[in-house]
């Protein structure tokens, strides 16, 4: 059995097909294929299966999947094995959404990268539900996003901080407009976001949903710097975290709308699987959180 067979394992779990599996890895699909079957040849079982458009594991390549992690975390150990704190290397996979690597994670990022130069650090900026499902998958060493439920035994999780909601709008929108707490009203003004599915905007969601407000349009925009222009121009409301958007509110740009939202917080945490093999990287990137962690709280 090779090595570089259960890393194409990973990369067809992470991807979701053996044709962006193969790119990924700049093999040919073929080659991609014949890992595989080789695989399973090997272990006398079916490993993958197909569900739609995408590549899923069989029941028998869910129960092998923690056993691959063991194998490829062993063989990192090994390559790590005479690296010292001031010569830690390799890759380290960190998932997170778009609010917190811009507005906080800098200083932990800025950190990590002056006491581990060498280390070649992956961040992926995704929703939180999708990170959540790349740490339950295995497919990234360290998640942080806001809480969307519960892991599994596994997998430890420490809170980071807890952050207000606001409601934001340019301070020059009709004051009429801004009643966002009568209820049964429909609005002529666009709701600017960055990802339906983000857990705050199901908080405000909700609260339109309960008081009967509808807003006229709505704005989809990938980029919170793209939103805070937008409504600063008046194209729209937004619903975001405090931290994003304080600045422009001390500074006159933005304006604060009220609501009657009760469950107007969110608490950001991190996440890593404690069953898989903890490199150098890892663990000094978990120190500086820690670290973090305690100056905020």
């Amino acid at each position: 059995m090779e090595l570089k067979y259960l890393y194409t394992v990973k990369k067809i779990i992470e991807t979701g097909s053996y044709q962006k599996a193969a790119r990924a890895l700049n093999y040919a699909q073929s080659t991609i294929t014949f890992q595989i079957k080789q695989l399973e040849s090997e272990l006398s079982v079916k490993i993958f299966e197909k569900n739609g458009s995408r590549m899923v594991l069989t029941q028998a390549g869910e129960e092998l999947l923690p056993l691959i992690d063991n194998v490829i975390g062993a063989s990192e150990e090994l390559l790590c094995f005479k690296n010292s704190e001031n010569d830690i290397r390799g890759t380290l996979k960190v998932a997170l959404p778009e609010t917190l690597v811009t507005y906080q994670m800098q200083p932990i990022l800025r950190a990590f990268k002056e006491k581990a130069p060498d280390v070649k650090l992956v961040l992926q900026v995704m929703n939180c539900y999708a990170i959540y499902d790349q740490m339950i998958n295995g497919n990234i060493d360290i998640a942080i996003h806001y809480d969307v439920g519960k892991y599994p035994k596994n997998i430890v999780t420490k809170p980071i901080n807890t952050y207000p909601l606001v409601l934001v709008s340019s301070p020059t929108l009709d004051e009429r407009i801004r009643d966002f707490v009568s209820p049964d009203q429909k609005k002529t003004i666009c709701h600017i976001q960055n990802d339906p599915n983000a857990l705050y905007l199901k908080i405000l969601n909700q609260y339109l949903k309960e008081k009967n407000i509808i807003l006229d349009t709505e704005l989809e925009l990938w980029s919170i710097e793209a939103i805070k222009q937008s409504v600063m121009s008046n194209l729209g409301v937004a619903f975001l975290p405090l931290f994003t958007v304080e600045a422009e509110i001390k500074q006159g740009l933005l304006s604060e709308v009220k609501t009657d939202i009760t469950d107007n917080k969110i608490t950001a945490l991190y996440a890593y699987n404690k069953n898989k093999w903890q490199s150098p990287a890892i663990n000094l990137f978990l120190q500086v959180l820690d670290n973090y962690c305690e100056i905020k709280n």
